[in-house]
């Protein structure tokens, strides 16, 4: 039977849950989840643990922040004065928005304060500095 290895195409089953056991995403009613191993598609410490697994081999890992999304950094939120907004967007707490950074790259930010002349907008990942737990099913290996 053969296992997972760096450059093989896989396809995957998963669940992933936060440490309180909110589960934030699976694929499990949907297709599966096609990556290649080795190409920096997923968070590494996912890819590190399907490496060495068997077609249909199950398993849960917990991936520490270092090796998600990273851990949240105060220097990715930044306060803007209201009257920069476009008249038709209000934001609103939890908002998800595209910014143009100075060298003209897109950015997605999320909205993490409003006060009456600012907004706080948060370009951190969501899961950023969250340990995330995946139960993982290995169904196709290529």
């Amino acid at each position: 039977m053969s296992q997972a290895k760096n450059g093989d195409k896989v396809k995957v089953h998963y669940t992933g849950k936060f440490e309180s056991g909110e589960v934030f995403d699976s694929s499990r009613e949907r297709e599966p989840f096609e990556f290649t191993l080795g190409q920096g598609q997923v968070i590494p410490g996912f890819e590190k643990e399907i490496e060495g697994m068997k077609i249909g081999e199950t398993k849960t890992i917990t991936i520490p922040p270092g090796e998600a999304y990273g851990q949240r950094r105060e220097d990715l939120q930044v306060n803007v004065n209201r009257t920069e907004f476009p008249d038709d967007i209000k934001p609103e707490v939890g908002q998800q928005l595209q910014m143009r950074k100075p060298d003209g790259n897109i950015i997605n930010v999320t909205v993490a304060d409003v006060q009456e002349e600012t907004v706080t907008l948060d370009a951190n990942h969501p899961l950023a500095g969250k340990t995330l737990l995946f139960e993982i099913e290995l169904l196709e290996v290529a």
